[in-house]
């Protein structure tokens, strides 16, 4: 591919319509121009472009790619697929990638997860727990459970199902009038702590919300649906693992399903495989065990490493067996995909778990992690950080007006937006890509990613702060 990147980025204006993008800022708009950075190669935790300039993926290409650009054991992996099985529908047929990625996932999922369930992206494996949990309901005489109770400031995607449930209005309110009506219940973010008050403490507190929302609305609620302890798309909020032991008990004791969507937070990205394992017993004691499984699991993002587009569902054999019945019941579960369980796609997933197994890097992430804490410390100094966060190896810089009173900066002042301009190009012939989710910058990086690459984008993200907290 030959050209220069002004040559692309003018070709891509002409017909692309990027996502989650105002196209009028690649254009310049009421501020200085956005720059559109055409990609020509990959490698690694780095990005290059067309004039050979490159850029550390400090996000991990929108929180998906673990193992790093082009891993060549995936690559490998993905050229012998292609000379075997591109594609053959699942309806009715099988192939050896989709069985062996299902028993695979049942034997790392928490338990009693037996049945998977594939789609093509994040919201679509949402739409599926939906669909699934309102469906198991009916087909056991309960139809009047029609309803799901999320958080606030959630976000589960895009499609009409995921975006109901999502929290955010700048991503919903556009669409209410075609939306469900879910019960929404103020989130455990800790953010909003009080002075003194343990992230324990607040999310024992907040709890109270969901507990009166359930013994409220029980006998009309289908599941309730959360994000495992980081809230991503609402501004990488975070809570504390005791809110998901509170939730499995409560779920349980008042007869309504859990669906945990760990599209973003799965694959080791919050310390564990998944986040789900974290949740602390409710009373400790001897033979108390870590974790909660919830009724419905669904992944996506890591699961290929970012290659591909893949997603799963999984759920306990119970729900299955409200679906198994004869044909004239009516009961099965007719949603479906055309690509649904790829074979190149559950190829690069079982590659992805490969690797996961011979290189370990739920060990090698705990010294990352560790590093990312550390190379930040001035960040915690500064006087427009309210705060830095961290769970495994996502850590989140949040930028306020006043950190005191932590009085955001007005949106349309962008100041996210200067920072991550600054950081692409930080410098000749290096920058580093920092999309910010409002004054909210974050990092997710490639497990793959050096310790000399962590300190340099570090200084690159304090600098970029300075920049975008100057005036």
């Amino acid at each position: 591919m030959s050209g220069n990147n002004a040559n692309w980025a003018a070709r891509s204006r002409a017909h692309v319509w990027h996502p989650c993008t105002q196209m009028k800022d690649h254009d310049g708009g009421d501020a200085a121009p956005l720059p559109l950075v055409p990609i020509r190669s990959a490698e690694g935790a780095w990005l290059e472009d067309f004039e050979g300039r490159r850029y550390l993926d400090a996000v991990g290409s929108w929180w998906t790619n673990i193992f790093g650009h082009r891993h060549p054991y995936i690559v490998e992996q993905l050229k012998q697929q292609l000379d075997t099985l591109d594609h053959v529908m699942l309806a009715g047929f099988t192939h050896a990638p989709v069985v062996e990625l299902s028993e695979r996932l049942v034997k790392l999922a928490p338990p009693e997860l037996s049945r998977c369930t594939y789609a093509d992206n994040g919201s679509s494996a949402v739409e599926v727990a939906l669909k699934m949990s309102f469906h198991y309901w009916r087909n056991i005489g309960k139809p009047g459970k029609t309803r799901f109770i999320a958080l606030e400031n959630g976000y589960h995607g895009e499609t009409l199902g995921a975006l109901a449930v999502g929290g955010p209005s700048m991503y919903r309110d556009t669409y209410a009038p075609l939306l469900l009506s879910p019960i929404h219940v103020p989130s455990p973010d800790c953010y909003e702590r009080g002075p003194g008050e343990s992230w324990e403490d607040y999310t024992r507190r907040q709890f109270q919300h969901m507990e009166l929302a359930l013994e409220r609305h029980a006998h009309e609620v289908c599941a309730v649906i959360v994000e495992p302890l980081v809230q991503c798309a609402g501004g990488m909020r975070m809570y504390h693992p005791i809110y998901l032991s509170l939730l499995r008990e409560a779920c349980d004791r008042h007869g309504v399903h859990l669906i945990a969507d760990e599209i973003a937070v799965g694959f080791g990205r919050t310390g564990t495989m998944f986040a789900c394992e974290l949740a602390p017993p409710l009373q400790y004691g001897t033979g108390a065990k870590r974790g909660i499984t919830p009724d419905f699991l669904c992944l996506s993002k890591g699961l290929t490493a970012g290659t591909l587009p893949l997603a799963v569902t999984l759920t306990r054999e119970t729900i299955f067996e409200a679906f198994y019945d004869d044909y004239a019941a009516g009961k099965a579960f007719l949603h479906s995909h055309s690509y649904t369980g790829n074979p190149i796609g559950c190829r690069a997933a079982l590659a992805t778990l490969d690797l996961f197994e011979r290189e370990q890097p739920l060990a090698s992430n705990r010294l990352l992690s560790n590093l990312m804490w550390t190379q930040t410390a001035e960040l915690r100094a500064h006087p427009h950080v309210a705060e830095v966060r961290q769970q495994g190896m996502i850590l989140a810089i949040e930028l306020a007006k006043n950190v005191h009173r932590r009085t955001p900066y007005p949106a349309a002042e962008r100041r996210g937006l200067r920072a991550y301009r600054h950081a692409l190009g930080a410098t000749k012939d290096r920058g580093v890509l920092l999309r910010p989710l409002g004054n909210v910058l974050y990092f997710m990086p490639p497990y793959v990613i050096a310790p000399r690459e962590i300190e340099w984008l570090a200084q690159v993200t304090l600098e970029a702060v300075r920049a975008a907290t100057a005036d």
